[in-house]
């Protein structure tokens, strides 16, 4: 990510001062050496001056000097998040960066960020695709080149859809805290004779029109995410089931809602991603 939109995205969530701004720069940088005072110091003077942030003014000189984004620095920052990377670099890394950034940024739809990048790549692939039908046909070399190309694609759309699939589950997971009492099992199949059958049938009716509580649908919506996240729902199927578990009242409201859908696996054995077919 370039200092400049970095900047951008940091001021984004208010006013900061020179120093806190390197600080935060530093905290992200990874394996890539710090910023200096002076290098920070040179971009946010360039950002003044082209209008993207301003300052206290000159009375607020000094290292406490703070700064705050402008509407045309916002603006500018929205359309670097929604601009698809220069094919002349990777398209992964800067994808990442800008993904991380509209975290950060107040108000952005990181959905819609990564939507953006992915409806961009399926175009790539599509345009790659008929120039390999149309003109590889004959030569190995391109050929090859082509197929790279779309391995590539490929790999960050997968990344996209992985990301895509955490953020859904991020919007509605609840905090961890301590685990509240599960419902009562609602779903027994077991043979048994008819008179324990009935009776268990007017318990499950009766237990069906218990009243739940805000944990008991939170909790519904985190199992929810799991199936969505190995594959078992759409995303589409997601939001409504979310929706119907959230306005749920009683125990047999959440009942349907999870009717078709196995248990979730046990704690502590990992969810692995599904293969794309």
């Amino acid at each position: 990510m370039s200092v400049r939109h970095a900047l951008l995205a940091l001021l984004s969530e208010g006013p900061k001062h020179g120093p806190q701004l390197r600080e935060e720069l530093g905290a992200r940088a990874g394996g890539m050496r710090p910023l200096t005072a002076g290098q920070v110091h040179g971009a946010l003077g360039r950002l003044e001056r082209d209008g993207l942030v301003e300052s206290g003014g000159a009375q607020a000189a000094g290292p406490e000097k703070g700064f705050r984004i402008t509407a045309h620095g916002a603006a500018e920052l929205a359309a670097w998040l929604g601009t698809p990377p220069d094919l002349a670099s990777p398209p992964d890394d800067q994808m990442t960066a800008k993904v991380l950034a509209a975290l950060r940024v107040p108000g952005a739809d990181v959905h819609e960020v990564v939507q953006v990048h992915r409806r961009h790549l399926l175009e790539l692939m599509q345009r790659w695709t008929r120039i390999k039908q149309d003109r590889a046909q004959y030569d190995l070399g391109l050929a090859l080149r082509i197929d790279a190309e779309l391995f590539r694609l490929d790999s960050a759309i997968q990344w996209l859809d992985a990301a895509d699939r955490h953020l859904a589950c991020a919007a509605v997971r609840p905090p961890p805290g301590p685990v509240p009492p599960t419902l009562p099992q609602l779903d027994a199949r077991a043979r048994v004779p008819t008179g324990r059958a009935n009776r268990q049938k007017a318990s499950r009716a009766a237990g069906d029109r218990i009243r739940i509580s805000d944990h008991d649908r939170e909790r519904a919506t985190a199992k929810l995410c799991d199936h969505f996240a190995v594959g078992r729902l759409t995303r589409e199927e997601l939001d409504e089931r979310i929706t119907a578990a959230l306005n749920a009242r009683t125990a047999g409201d959440l009942r349907r809602v999870m009717a078709d859908l196995p248990e979730p696996a046990p704690a502590g054995q990992p969810w692995r991603w599904p293969h794309r077919q």
